[in-house]
């Protein structure tokens, strides 16, 4: 979902994933190694944290620092995460 919403926002954006586990990159190439992640977009990742946070949705704040789901997150939990971030992307990119 994060993806398909950077991807119709114009963000260049990349995610990983690993189980529960995710990752989210500003950066058009997919990212596999700590050096890709490095040349990632860091004032848009900043911009789309501060994003995230005005809408009630709490991310890790490092760009570098992976996110987590759990039983716990609802089908809503996870519609509402995902309208907010089309939001914060909209808003971040400019």
């Amino acid at each position: 979902g994060f993806q398909s919403g950077a991807d119709v926002e114009g963000v260049a954006f990349s995610t990983n994933r690993v189980g529960v586990m995710f990752g989210l990159d500003f950066t058009a190439e997919k990212v596999t190694t700590y050096a890709q992640a490095t040349t990632a977009d860091i004032a848009l990742f900043n911009r789309f944290f501060h994003g995230m946070l005005k809408r009630g949705v709490y991310l890790a704040p490092s760009a570098f620092e992976a996110g987590f789901m759990s039983s716990a997150h609802s089908d809503q939990d996870i519609a509402d995460t995902l309208d907010a971030a089309r939001g914060a992307l909209r808003q971040a990119r400019g």
